[in-house]
């Protein structure tokens, strides 16, 4: 008798702890789950005019940067468009203007150039007169398809290199003073899944890199002057359908640009580093649950098929 009395005993506290920890992981995820629901749906954006009356968008003919134009556009701020096609950016500051009332400049860079120098001046001297008080760095460059390291070209590591680091560095110092001397800002540098939410991008390593790059820059950068008016922010989406992701169709893990760009603007000003899209910001949090080790190979599988298919691509392009 005793000893069922004991074991009763011992069974009864058993499941009181498990009762316990039960308990405190259903309120661990609603310290989780609640706070998401307010900054993911609830929180408002902070008033975009507060920066000042100009906004310089980079990559801004396509794309994630083209999507930006508009939504800036709408809310009254007047716009410099960088890129690389000069028609293209004839038509879109026309129908930025023509749409919005907004006034619009744009400049002809190929970043990709090896007169780095003399774009950086063209753009230095279209906006000497004025202060860019939101700077976005959207553009980028990725691989034509998945490869190993060793297989990279000069030119590719070149340009990967060039454009993902240096221009976003150099863009921030190019803007950065002006900033500070009127004491408000924003920098907004678009990262990427691959550099901030995998563990690891197999067969996209150098660009992988060049975007953690970018996170830690942000991060680092956000600490520096968040005290002098200056919000600094590294945005990480993951796939969206636009040319470099090379995925048409967008789908509600997909986002099209536009719908990205509306949730990317009103998180501009909070977190030095956000996934803005609330697909996105789910997927972040599932990845992270999963061991490393497999998600390494799930991601390295994935990419060898994608770097057979590119490669059967390349082989029909050169037959033709």
């Amino acid at each position: 008798m005793k000893y069922a009395i004991g074991e009763a005993a011992t069974e009864y506290w058993v499941l009181l702890v498990l009762a316990a920890i039960g308990f405190l992981y259903v309120l661990r995820l609603i310290s989780l789950f609640l706070p998401w629901i307010y900054v993911t749906f609830l929180r408002p954006a902070k008033p975009l005019s507060r920066y000042g009356d100009w906004a310089l968008i980079t990559g801004a003919t396509d794309g994630i940067g083209k999507a930006f134009t508009g939504k800036l556009a709408k809310k009254k701020i007047n716009l410099v468009i960088v890129g690389r096609s000069q028609p293209k950016l004839e038509e879109l500051a026309k129908e930025l203007h023509s749409k919005y009332g907004v006034e619009v400049r744009f400049v002809v860079v190929d970043f990709t150039d090896d007169d780095l120098d003399g774009g950086l001046s063209r753009i230095s001297q279209r906006t000497a007169d004025i202060h860019v008080g939101i700077l976005i760095n959207n553009v980028g460059i990725s691989y034509p398809y998945a490869r190993f390291f060793h297989e990279l070209d000069e030119k590719l590591t070149k340009n990967l290199l060039r454009v993902n680091i240096e221009v976003t560095t150099r863009m921030i110092q190019l803007f950065l003073p002006s900033m500070l001397k009127h004491k408000r800002g924003a920098i907004i540098n678009v990262g990427s899944g691959a550099g901030s939410v995998l563990p690891s991008d197999p067969l996209y390593t150098l660009y992988a890199a060049t975007k953690a790059f970018v996170d830690q820059l942000s991060r680092s950068l956000y600490v520096e002057y968040k005290h002098s008016g200056i919000d600094v922010q590294c945005q990480v989406p993951l796939y969206v359908a636009t040319k470099m992701a090379k995925i048409r169709k967008a789908s509600l893990a997909v986002p099209s640009p536009d719908t990205y760009a509306t949730a990317g603007l009103k998180w501009v000003g909070y977190e030095p580093r956000c996934t803005p899209y609330w697909v996105h910001s789910i997927m972040w949090w599932l990845i992270q649950m999963i061991p490393e080790p497999i998600m390494d190979s799930v991601r390295l599988r994935s990419c060898l098929n994608i770097r057979k298919r590119g490669q059967a691509k390349e082989a029909r392009s050169k037959a033709e």
